[in-house]
């Protein structure tokens, strides 16, 4: 059982940190040195409502050489001009750590561990559900 975070998830959720400083984030060790991390308080923008989010997702033991999917925000997510959530992509009625939310599902076929970063995808998650409103 390992009791810490493997390095090379710490300097993730520090890349996250410092790429989201106005936000809350939790972190939440595994067992196998990997770790979910809840940014609070994301800017969606006017083309949601509730326009602020937390986004969830688990940084893997394998990390860099794995992809950081999927990402988790809240339940309650809606589009303010009444279409429905884009699917596929986004799909409700999942659980992130236990509680109910909407997941966002954009796998990166081609991952680059010398490229591809955790607040990297984050940034592009983001960059694609603003797009969607």
């Amino acid at each position: 059982m390992m009791t810490q975070m493997l390095p090379e998830v710490e300097e993730a959720v520090a890349e996250i940190r410092s790429a989201f400083t106005a936000n809350g984030v939790e972190v939440v060790l595994w067992d196998d040195g990997g770790a979910e991390v809840t940014v609070g308080g994301v800017e969606l923008g006017e083309g949601y409502e509730p326009r602020t989010t937390f986004v969830g997702f688990r940084i893997d033991h394998l990390y860099p050489h794995s992809d950081v999917y999927p990402h988790f925000m809240r339940p309650d997510l809606r589009r303010t001009n009444g279409a429905p959530l884009p699917n596929p992509g986004m799909i409700p009625n999942q659980q992130w750590r236990g509680q109910p939310a909407v997941m966002v599902s954009r796998r990166s076929t081609r991952w680059d561990p010398n490229r591809d970063t955790a607040a990297g995808k984050l940034h592009k998650v983001l960059e694609w559900v603003r797009c969607q409103a």
